[in-house]
């Protein structure tokens, strides 16, 4: 037949995109199926799949009868053959192993022998072997070629509309395409290309001249020319025959040699297709060119030179470098209808063998010196001599691998200096401008549709795009600084704060630091036309303020919504745009297949809720030169300079909108693939794990258990071969996404966002224009640089690296607790960053060597009231920094867990303790100097504390209740998370007091302050609570420990009774003659609380009582917990102290109760029943006790009993009795 295509009106199953030209299909669902529009019978035949994901797919044939649905497809019938290269099986009902398995960028090529009756398959051109054979043949069986894909796998087929890549002897009996090919203009158009090629080494042909067309040579030539191109012309628009004659015609000429600059022929033959051909001929031309070049690209095998890959890109360079068709091309085709960013894409290699790396890298290696858990040991063992020259012939075959993808690398490179050149104004704009905008457009697509993944570029890609843009820019930007050298020099570089307000460049609707644009700029409107003269038009105002009505009052109260704003997902309409997945190249995926009864080849509402699309000031497409560079008296983007910023030349206008678009990529996905890609580095630790516990097995094995040396062996074999695959595959990623000059842009990027902060936070209020991601991508670049590139490179090599870490800690600091940021989103990634950074010694002493006053107004804000904001995040930073000074806590895990294994020992939390006695410092200036600071600080941290532990409480005795039921029904393990962290949130509150009580310890013992005995009652209050509830025999405490659930490994007696511990002997301690007094007072509250009990401070140190002690020995054995057992962690100092402490209140107990006299109740405090009554209230004379008093007037200034306002309180004391 002459077209085969995809059969969209009946033969599909299932929700599917399928593109215009009915090849390209994207799943849309579980499992959907669609079948082709012919079918065969007889003879033998072929047809092509371009894998464009390596998901789940079933590929064959299937015959009219077979009826899939949601969850059978292709091969899950009788009369119907599969093959899916994902799970490497083979599908017809049954299933077994056949194949190997495919990689996104390979070609599977589907057989069919219908005389033989059998079918196979081939990968890239290799023949994976008979899959089936004796299919059903006979009346009424033809089979139809079909696929069964899940949600968002794609592929595109051929069924000859193109030349096949791995044709099979089609002649002689051979397999054919089921659709023919041109075969008549074939034979044309190769003679035609012979002629033309004669004709072209006739001489010089065409010049330009700037004012018109002058043709030389001899005028016979050029009416030849003529007259083949009125034969050539409307053959090179069709497909096929651009990829099969034009395609190969141009390759060799580029095979002559010489560099592509040498290739005059391509540049004459361009100029005579303008010259000669109609102008949509020349269009439709270079277009299907391209196509072919970028699916040539993307589908080339990759053998050990890159060879295939280079020639694509070299003609691709030679296109554009003909400035007519580059500007064309770049208006109407790179980001319009092929998805261009493949070209700087390296595709990694899935199956090490075909890729050639075993030649390239022919010995493998990979680190084994790895203790237990998992971390690297400090002592390295000496390497081997055999293994040091493994590692250097590894480390050979890792730059033979580097040199060659160098070589790609600067071929994409160069492609992107020729769209980014500004010199070429020769008929309309320069191609620099038309990329910007194009650019920016790829950039929208790509925040809006966050949940349309059809239009998504995929991160792979995005982070090679990323690289090469960084590599271009940079050369231009030092390019530039040659010719002015009043510019800055790319190692500069940043995004001056004018380009956030002043409306030039299109953000979108992402989220700015202060919340949303519209919103700031009514709110800011006066600040930016006193400092920037912006002056905002009131109609746009108005226009802007009508517009957001409905959606203002959403996004004020889901500030965290609006950072993912589901913008306009246009499927069909104008606005569609070719989905990414789709046929690798071009298609607009906007038929819409679904076997729901609905007609759905209009656009589907998305699912995200429409937004309006507000229609801007300045829409992108409409920019000039002018518009950005500016000229005489007009700043262009730089328009509405602050007063803070110098007026220096930066660099080219244009360059710098580029570079906030570089910005933004890696904050888009850059960064999760970055992330992502460390998984193989992971999974090499593991095998050698693995590996090298085997081989001590293997030594440790008895001789006579042959069997188990046998199977240890075989465990041995495969575990080697998979470290061989993958350290070959992890040679591949360290150069192409974690080698040592990718670190180095990504570094260059977190120095060029920390610069652009910098200088917006000079402006004052108009920081909130900066969009958030800035602040992200600051935070994210240091992270990756310190946990992805890190066992590869190290961060301590890079240029000013001590400086950019103290630049940065200073951002965290300020920002973290800055009014002009609005978003929670971004702020808790403010805190959480700093959090992590306090944990590191070298970050912590970048924190440290930040100018004095920033430190200072870090601590005051890390000591703002808990009320008010996300306190668990300031309270952990708080103990990081007191962490190692404690009490018995110098721990970096809990004695308790050192048998097991750390999930990551990289984390955060399992650093050792770090702590920072400058900041210490200034926490206890602030406390001891700002009367105000510390009560308010303290009650709050004592109203959390009291708030999570009595949760922990509640939430184990649920726990114990459901344990003892006799069903066996299982804990919630969320419920048993929360749990977990009440009580790790009350251990580090405890500490936080104890940092308190040591660093300022007359916060509570000095009673000349006016709130120090109220807080100090508090503090006895819940210390009290805290020991008894923990310490009371074969209690709660003690039943929920010992279960050892899974999620509860951190709840134990150690950590809390140790926290507590530490602020009991900070405040009974006699140290020095002036303490004396505040112990006696503090001993006075303690004992006077009536919680207190006697029996919880001897629990500590394992002193029971006779009667427990006699009940427990006679049940079990039972080991008592005793600090004095922890002597690796508590020291015998410590210990002293306890020791001290508990006789000076056994003593201070017995004389205590020997003196207080019996109260009669009307004499108690009607509120508490616990101290006898002690102060009368104005006006309304009513009666309580101090500590009841003082903790209502906390909060509440209305009296008991008749709710009168209370003025005052003054002391009562009962008159004698008559």
């Amino acid at each position: 037949p002459s077209t085969v295509v995809l059969d969209h009106t009946s033969g599909f199953e299932g929700l599917l995109l399928v593109d215009d030209d009915l090849l390209g299909v994207i799943g849309h669902s579980n499992f959907g199926s669609i079948r082709a529009t012919t079918c065969v019978y007889k003879g033998k035949w072929i047809y092509e799949v371009l894998i464009s994901s390596q998901g789940l797919m079933q590929i064959g044939w299937c015959t009219l009868n077979c009826r899939f649905n949601q969850e059978e497809g292709v091969g899950d019938t009788p009369d119907s053959y599969a093959y899916d290269g994902n799970r490497v099986r083979k599908w017809n009902v049954t299933t077994t192993n056949y194949g190997k398995s495919w990689a996104a960028g390979d070609i599977v090529s589907c057989l069919i022998d219908l005389e033989e009756g059998t079918i196979a398959f081939c990968l890239n051109g290799i023949s994976l072997g008979t899959a089936f054979d004796n299919i059903t043949r006979g009346a009424g069986m033809a089979y139809f070629p079909a696929i069964s894909l899940s949600f968002k796998e794609s592929v595109a087929f051929n069924f000859g509309s193109r030349p096949l890549r791995y044709p099979l002897a089609v002649g002689r009996g051979g397999y054919r395409p089921l659709q023919d090919p041109p075969v008549a203009d074939l034979v044309k158009a190769r003679k035609l290309c012979v002629f033309l090629g004669l004709s072209l080494q006739e001489g010089k042909l065409v010049e330009k001249d700037a004012s018109m067309w002058q043709l030389q040579g001899e005028p016979t030539v050029l009416i030849t020319l003529a007259h083949i191109f009125n034969y050539f012309s409307p053959l090179m628009c069709k497909v096929y025959l651009v990829e099969d004659v034009l395609m190969t015609f141009l390759l060799s000429i580029l095979e002559r040699g010489g560099a592509v600059e040498a290739h005059p022929l391509i540049q004459q033959l361009l100029d005579l297709m303008w010259l000669l051909m109609e102008e949509y001929e020349v269009h439709e031309c270079l277009k299907q060119l391209l196509m072919s070049l970028l699916r040539a690209y993307r589908f080339s095998p990759i053998i050990p030179d890159l060879g295939l890959q280079i020639h694509y890109l070299r003609l691709t360079i030679a296109v554009l470098k003909h400035e007519k068709s580059r500007k064309y091309l770049l208006s109407n085709v790179l980001f319009d209808v092929l998805r261009s960013v493949v070209f700087f894409y390296i595709k990694s290699p899935l199956r090490v063998e075909e890729a050639g790396l075993q030649e390239l890298i022919p010995t493998t290696w990979w680190p084994n010196r790895f203790t237990k858990e998992g971390k690297e040991s400090k002592e390295v063992k000496e390497e081997s001599a055999e293994e040091r020259l493994r590692r250097r012939a590894y480390e050979r075959g890792c730059q033979r691998l580097k040199k060659r993808i160098e070589v790609v690398e600067g071929l994409q490179v160069q492609i992107l200096k020729l769209l980014l050149n500004n010199k070429d104004r020769g008929g309309g704009e320069a191609s620099r401008y038309i990329f910007l905008n194009k650019f920016r457009k790829f950039l929208q697509e790509n925040a809006s549709n966050r949940g349309n993944l059809t239009v998504l570029c995929p991160p792979e890609y995005m982070v090679c795009f990323l690289h090469r843009l960084i590599a271009a820019l940079r050369f231009f930007w030092d390019g530039h600084k040659v010719k002015a050298p009043a510019a800055l020099s790319s190692e500069e570089a940043y995004v001056p704060p004018q380009l956030f307000y002043n409306g030039k460049v299109d953000y979108f609707d992402l989220q700015r630091l202060g919340g949303l644009l519209s919103h700031l700029k009514k709110t800011l409107k006066d600040d930016l036309a006193a400092k920037a003269n912006v002056l905002i038009d009131p109609a746009e105002l108005q226009a802007v303020t009508m517009d957001d009505l409905d959606e203002d009052e959403e996004s004020a109260t889901s500030a965290a919504q609006s950072q993912r704003p589901s913008a306009t997902l246009a499927i069909g309409g104008a606005l569609a745009r070719p989905g990414w997945l789709s046929s690798p190249t071009l298609g607009r995926a906007n038929r819409f297949l679904s076997t729901a009864a609905v007609s759905l080849m209009n656009p589907r509402r998305p699912l995200g809720t429409l937004e309006k699309v507000k229609v801007r000031t300045l829409s992108v497409e409409q920019r000039t030169e002018e518009d950005i560079e500016g000229s005489h008296g007009n700043e262009g983007l730089l328009l509405g300079r602050p007063p803070e910023e110098p007026d220096q030349p930066i660099t080219e206008n244009s360059l710098l909108e580029v570079l906030d678009g570089i910005v933004m990529m890696y904050n888009l996905s850059v960064h999760q693939q970055l992330g992502k890609m460390v998984g193989v580095s992971d999974d090499v630790n593991e095998y050698a794990m693995a590996l090298k516990d085997t081989e001590e097995k293997i030594s440790r094995c008895p001789k006579r258990r042959r069997d188990i040396h046998e199977e240890l062996l075989k465990s041995q074999k495969v575990f080697s071969e998979k470290l061989n695959h993958l350290s070959r595959r992890l040679a591949w990623i360290n150069v192409t996404i974690y080698s040592k000059e990718k670190m180095q842009d990504i570094y260059w990027l977190l120095r060029v966002c920390i610069r652009t902060i910098e200088h917006g936070d000079r402006t004052g209020s108009l920081f909130a224009f900066m969009p958030e991601f800035y602040l992200s991508v600051a935070m994210n670049s240091y992270s990756a640089l310190k946990n992805y590139f890190s066992p590869v490179n190290s961060m301590e090599e890079l240029p000013g690296y001590e400086e950019t870490l103290m630049r940065l800690a200073a951002i965290l600091a300020k920002h973290f607790a800055d009014s002009r940021i609005v978003g929670t989103d971004i702020r808790d990634s403010l805190m959480q960053a700093l959090a992590s950074y306090v944990c590191y010694p070298h970050s912590l002493r970048a924190v440290e060597r930040i100018p004095e006053e920033q430190r200072i107004s870090m601590m005051k804000n890390l000591l703002a009231p808990y009320e008010q904001r996300p306190w668990a995040q300031t309270n952990w930073i708080l103990v990081r920094l007191w962490r190692g000074c404690g009490f018995g806590y110098r721990y970096t895990r809990l004695p308790h867990l050192l048998k097991t294994k750390p999930e990551d020992a990289s984390l955060p939390s399992l650093q050792k303790p770090c702590p920072s006695t400058l900041l210490q410092r200034h926490m206890a200036d602030l406390l001891r100097s700002d009367r105000d600071l510390a009560p308010s600080f303290l009650n709050s941290v004592l109203n959390q504390l009291n708030w999570a532990f009595s949760e922990f409480i509640g939430m184990i005795q649920e726990i114990q209740q459901a344990a003892e039921r006799l069903e066996r029904n299982f804990v919630d393990s969320r419920q048993l998370k929360v749990c977990a962290t009440c009580f790790d949130l009350s251990v580090s509150l405890l500490r936080v007091l104890e940092m308190t009580v040591t660093l300022a310890p007359e916060i509570f013992l000095d009673w000349n302050r006016p709130s120090s005995e109220l807080l100090l009652r508090r503090l006895a209050q819940l210390l009290n609570q805290v020991l008894n509830r923990v310490t009371a025999e074969r209690n709660l405490f003690d039943r929920v420990v010992n279960l050892r659930l899974p999620g509860l490994e951190s709840v134990d007696h150690y950590p809390i009774l140790v926290a507590v511990t530490g602020i009991l002997v900070r405040l009974l301690g006699r140290h020095g003659p002036s303490r004396g007094a505040a112990a006696e007072r503090a001993t006075a509250v303690l004992l006077a609380d009536p919680c207190f009990q006697l029996r919880s401070i001897q629990y500590l140190l394992g002193h029971a009582e006779p009667a427990a002690m006699a009940a427990a020995a006679s049940a079990t054995e039972k080991r008592h917990f005793s600090l004095s057992t922890y002597t690796e962690y508590i020291s015998a100092e410590e210990l002293s102290k306890v020791d001290k402490m508990l006789s000076h209140l056994s003593e201070e107990s017995k004389q205590a109760a020997a003196t207080t006299l019996p109260t009669s109740e009307e004499d108690l405090c009607p509120i508490c029943y616990a101290h006898p009554i002690s102060a009368i209230f104005r006006p309304c004379s009513h009666k309580s006790c101090k500590a009841c008093i003082n903790q209502h007037l906390m909060n509440n200034k209305d009296c008991f009993f008749c709710k009168a306002t209370i003025t005052g309180v003054d002391d009562f004391t009962k008159p004698a009795s008559s």
